[in-house]
C-alpha cells in the first residue's frame, strides 16, 4: 500500500490517452492530499458508478481477509487452492516489491500494464463524473475490483490493506472473513490496543457469514462482532488445528477431516487459517487441489529462501513484533538444516557450542520509522542466532527511518563493531555479498521496501 503523507494539490490534470502505467501511478498519488484517508464515503459513489459493487455480488465468492500479520500468504494459499480447483481466481494483494502488476493477478498471473492503464482510465473518470478527490491505495483498489469485474472471476480473494471497517477494500460484502490475527501496528489510525484494533479489524464481517479466526486468544471485541452479525466462527486451537510431522509434511485437523497434507513454502499458520476458510466454503476443493495447491504457493518476501549471488538468502517483510516471532519459530529451524547441509553432524555441535561459527547469519535490515524498531531489534538479537554483522540502510521511502536512528537502535543490543552503516540499500546489498561467506545466511528484513530494494540491487 502506498502510504506516504506527502501532500499533494487536487488539481492535477488526467494522464495522457498514450500515458504509461508509471505516468499514470505517479499521477494517482498526487490527487489527493494524504496516501491514507480512512473511509468509505468518497470511494462509494465512484464504485457504484463504476458498477464493482453489484458485480461482486453476482455469482462470485469473496473472500476478504484482515489482520495484523500473515494477510499476503493466506491470501495466496486460498487463491492457490481456488484456482487448482478449477475457479477463475482473482487476488488482490498490497503492497507490491517490485512492480505494481504484482497487487492484481487473475489465476496467478500479474495483469498487464494496458489492462491496469485501461482500468485506471474508467476510474478517474467516474471519479471526475463524481466530483471527488481519491488516495493512491483507493484509486488503485477500485482499478482491480473492476478488472475483476469485467474478466468475470468466480472467486474473488481480497487483502485488506489497513484496519478493516474503513479500508476501500470492504466495500465488497465478503462471503467468508478470514481474520489472521490481532497486534498492535498502525497505532495512528487503528488505535494503541488489541480491543480498538479488533473492533477495526471486525469491520469486514457481515450478517450471517462464516469468519476464520487465525489466533489462539480473540480480543472481547472481536467476539462481540461475531455475536452482532450472528456469524459462524471457526477459530485456531479451538474448531481446527495443525501440527508439523516432518520436513515435508504437516497435519491438518477439524471437527470433520483430519487431513496428512504436503508442507507449502509459507506459514503453516497461515497455511492452516486459509485452508479453514476453503474447506468452510461451499465451494468444491477437493484434497487433490489442495495438496497441488500446496506444493506450487509462493509469495515473494514472505520467509522465501533462494540462492543469488552465490549466496544464501532469506527474505522476509516481518516488520513488528508478531511478524518476528513468525519469523523466527522458522528461521531457527531453516538455520540448523542450512547447516546440516554444510557440515557433518559433529561440526554441527561445535559450531553450535562455539563462540564463533564458521557459519553465520548476516543481516541486511532497514525499517520505516513509524514501526517499533526497538521492539523487532530486540527479538531478533536475542533469539540465540549467531548473527555476525547487521548492514543497514534508510530506505528511499517518505517514512524511512534514518540511518542513524537503526544505529542507534542496534547499538543498545549490539557491539559497534557489528553495525554496518551505508547511505544506501543497494549500497548494503553489494557490502553484504562481499563481507559473507558462500556457507553463511544473509536475512534481508524489516519492511516490504527493504525486501523490494534489495531484491532490486541483486537483479540488476
Amino acid at each position: 500500500m502506498s502510504d506516504s503523507l506527502v501532500s499533494h494539490s487536487p488539481s492535477s490534470s488526467s494522464p495522457h490517452n498514450e500515458a504509461s502505467l508509471t505516468e499514470w501511478l505517479d499521477y494517482m498519488q498526487q490527487i489527493h492530499v494524504s496516501a491514507i484517508d480512512m473511509g468509505l464515503s468518497r470511494v462509494l459513489p465512484v464504485a457504484e458508478a463504476l458498477g464493482v459493487v453489484q458485480s461482486a455480488k453476482d455469482d462470485t465468492y469473496v473472500f476478504t481477509v484482515a489482520g495484523t500479520n500473515g494477510k499476503g500468504s493466506t491470501t495466496a494459499v486460498i487463491a492457490q487452492m481456488c484456482q487448482a480447483a478449477g475457479y477463475k481466481t482473482a487476488l488482490y494483494q498490497s503492497p507490491h516489491l517490485s512492480v505494481f502488476n504484482e497487487r492484481v493477478r487473475i489465476n496467478g498471473e500479474m495483469v498487464s500494464d494496458e489492462t491496469l492503464i485501461n482500468a485506471f482510465s474508467k476510474v478517474e473518470a467516474a471519479r471526475l463524473q463524481c466530483d471527488l478527490t481519491l488516495s493512491f491505495f483507493e484509486m488503485t483498489t477500485l482499478a482491480a475490483l473492476l478488472i475483476f469485474a469485467e474478466a468475470d472471476c468466480d472467486v474473488w480473494v481480497l487483502e485488506v490493506g489497513l484496519g478493516g471497517r474503513l479500508d476501500v477494500v470492504n466495500i465488497i460484502d465478503a462471503d467468508m472473513a478470514v481474520i489472521t490475527n490481532i497486534a498492535i501496528d498502525h497505532v495512528d489510525w487503528l488505535g494503541d490496543n488489541v480491543e480498538d484494533i479488533g473492533t477495526e479489524k471486525a469491520g469486514i464481517l457481515r450478517d450471517g457469514i462464516s469468519v476464520i479466526y487465525g489466533a489462539n486468544e480473540m480480543p472481547t471485541s472481536v467476539q462481540q462482532a461475531i455475536d452482532k452479525h450472528q456469524a459462524t466462527c471457526y477459530q485456531m486451537g479451538k474448531d481446527f488445528s495443525y501440527r508439523e510431522i516432518d520436513s515435508t509434511t504437516w497435519q491438518y485437523s477439524n471437527a470433520a477431516v483430519t487431513l496428512q497434507l504436503p508442507r507449502p513454502a509459507l506459514s503453516l499458520t497461515n497455511t492452516a487459517n486459509a485452508l479453514s476458510a476453503v474447506l468452510a466454503s461451499p465451494l468444491n476443493v477437493d484434497t487433490n487441489a489442495i495438496e497441488q495447491a500446496l506444493q506450487t504457493v509462493k509469495l515473494a518476501g514472505r520467509f522465501d529462501y533462494r540462492e543469488m549471488h552465490a549466496r544464501h538468502w532469506l527474505f522476509d517483510v516481518a516488520h513488528n513484533e508478531q511478524g518476528v516471532e513468525f519469523l523466527l519459530a522458522q528461521l531457527l529451524p531453516l538455520w540448523q538444516q542450512h547447516l546440516a547441509k554444510k557440515h557433518t553432524a559433529e561440526q554441527v555441535n561445535e559450531i553450535n557450542q562455539a563462540k564463533s561459527a564458521p557459519a553465520s547469519i548476516k543481516m541486511l535490515f532497514s525499517m520505516l520509522g513509524d514501526k517499533d524498531i526497538n521492539k523487532v531489534v530486540q527479538r531478533l538479537t536475542e533469539a540465540g542466532l549467531p548473527i555476525s554483522g547487521w548492514f543497514i540502510a534508510e530506505i528511499d521511502y517518505p517514512r524511512a527511518a534514518s540511518t542513524e536512528h537503526l544505529q542507534g537502535i542496534l547499538a543498545r543490543y549490539v557491539d559497534d563493531a557489528q553495525i554496518h552503516e551505508f547511505k544506501r540499500l543497494s549500497e548494503a546489498t553489494y557490502a553484504i555479498i562481499a563481507a559473507s561467506q558462500p556457507q553463511d545466511l544473509i536475512v534481508v528484513c524489516g519492511s516490504f521496501h527493504t525486501i523490494g530494494e534489495a531484491l532490486f540491487a541483486l537483479e540488476m
